[in-house]
């Protein structure tokens, strides 16, 4: 079909767009039923809304921004875009899960508690969400960054996209790792301040890391060339983490639990021992990897799925983290 596909590949994410929003409305009719009203209406509750959604809005997709930003000073290097753009397709499959999921889940939950002013509850849900927010995004981390070459290479190394293009891709892929679980702080960290009616301060802390990124990607970009973007995209997110952080504490809207510590050394160290095992595998399945071997990426998907069953294996021995944990129901 030669540029024909680029085409139908379109048609078919709109369709499926269709089709996935008849599947939400079906369930959620009893729930919503569509009434349209063509009387605007704008009182206080009207306002109030939009008040917080606009700094919202910047500050939920910070990540997005630091990464078109990037993408706009990349554009001065010959193929540097393209690099940019096949590496960010495979961290964001990990942000959307370790990071905005949990964020619209523990969203609704946080608000009624803090309304209800149920200190406990709010306390063990906000652990929780950064806990599990932990439990995904630290051993995606490490995978990437032990297997980003690999990746690349079975995902995406065929046709016209030569060896160089996989190794620069990679280079991509293992800086912008090092920020993943920052990508993913920030958004639990965001859901702390927006369930207490606060979208001003993340908007505030996100402009701050946009320009930081922005001045270090700017600065650096002549000597070091398109590596620099994720570098100063990691940086900035973490740094944008950080001072969420400082500023949930400061205001005493966050505290962590007796048991978070915990959680957390054992999930690092079920997290290091998944590394330590998914390196075998990669060397293990060193000369089917290679990136003229055509069955790469079967190779790939089997060592992912055993490094992800070692993973929860090694989890449910040490009890770094429990079914109800992942379900998020408190």
């Amino acid at each position: 079909m030669g540029d024909q596909l680029v085409y139908y590949l379109s048609y078919g994410v709109s369709i499926a767009g269709i089709f996935q929003l008849i599947f939400l409305y079906v369930f959620v009719k009893k729930h919503y039923l569509l009434k349209f009203d063509l009387k605007l209406k704008i009182n206080n509750k009207v306002k109030f809304f939009f008040t917080k959604l606009l700094p919202s809005i910047f500050s939920s997709g910070v990540t997005q921004i630091n990464i078109l930003v990037g993408t706009i000073i990349a554009s001065f290097q010959a193929s540097a875009v393209s690099y940019l753009y096949y590496a960010d397709r495979i961290y964001q499959i990990n942000l959307a899960i370790a990071g905005i999921a949990i964020g619209v889940v523990i969203l609704p939950q946080l608000s009624k508690h803090i309304r209800s002013k149920k200190r406990k509850k709010i306390l063990l849900i906000q652990n929780k969400a950064l806990e599990l927010s932990l439990f995904l995004s630290l051993p995606a981390t490490i995978a990437l960054l032990i297997g980003s070459e690999q990746i690349i290479s079975a995902l995406f190394g065929y046709g016209s996209f030569n060896k160089t293009s996989v190794i620069n891709t990679s280079i991509a892929l293992y800086y912008f790792s090092f920020g993943l679980p920052a990508f993913a702080l920030i958004k639990v960290f965001s859901s702390f301040f927006f369930a207490n009616n606060d979208t001003k301060t993340p908007f505030y802390i996100s402009l701050i890391s946009v320009i930081l990124n922005i001045l270090i990607s700017i600065y650096y970009f002549n000597e070091v060339g398109f590596i620099i973007i994720p570098i100063a995209t990691s940086i900035s997110s973490w740094f944008n983490s950080i001072v969420l952080f400082l500023f949930l504490k400061d205001r005493e809207l966050f505290y962590f639990n007796e048991i978070f510590f915990v959680k957390f050394l054992k999930i690092l160290l079920a997290s290091l021992l998944m590394g330590i095992f998914f390196n075998f595998l990669l060397n293990y399945f060193e000369n089917e990897l290679l990136f003229n071997q055509s069955l790469k990426s079967f190779y790939l998907v089997l060592s992912a799925t055993l490094g992800l069953l070692s993973y929860l294996v090694i989890c449910y021995l040490i009890k770094a983290f429990k079914m109800k944990d992942i379900k998020l129901k408190y």
